[in-house]
């Protein structure tokens, strides 16, 4: 019998240090305590799964990009993500909407980030900031 596959699950971050999903999400928590929670269990599923989650949770949008895919009484949250290699899944972009499509405009954008990480992954691999003093 096969492992599933698992991801290490990373937040692109831009050239301000900034990861716009993990900012994205710490507004959703004070807005919508039950919608953040879907995100976030979709990117546990997401880290278990790898390459092999998807729909209803996940799905293939365009140019290497990807959906996670939660909801919470009308509002659908989106997260795009790209993978590097087989194993690493990079956060890129998020969206809250009231409609089934993705704008492009969000697509195009996340296709950026990605092309962006894949010239510089160093610069663009958030890290969590941790002072140990």
């Amino acid at each position: 019998m096969t492992s599933v596959p698992q991801a290490q699950v990373i937040f692109y971050q831009d050239e301000n240090s900034t990861a716009p999903v993990l900012e994205w999400l710490k507004v959703l928590i004070k807005k919508d305590c039950k919608g953040y929670a879907n995100c976030v269990a979709r990117i546990q599923q997401l880290a278990s799964a790898g390459y092999e989650l998807r729909r209803p949770a996940a799905d293939y949008l365009r140019d290497g990009i990807y959906e996670l895919r939660a909801k919470h009484i009308h509002i659908q949250y989106r997260i795009l993500y790209f993978f590097d290699g087989q194993n690493i899944a990079i956060l890129a972009h998020a969206i809250s909407k009231d409609t089934d499509q993705v704008p492009s405009v969000d697509i195009d954008r996340a296709i950026r980030r990605k092309r962006q990480f894949e010239e510089n992954p160093n610069v663009h691999t958030y890290q969590e900031d941790l002072d140990n003093d």
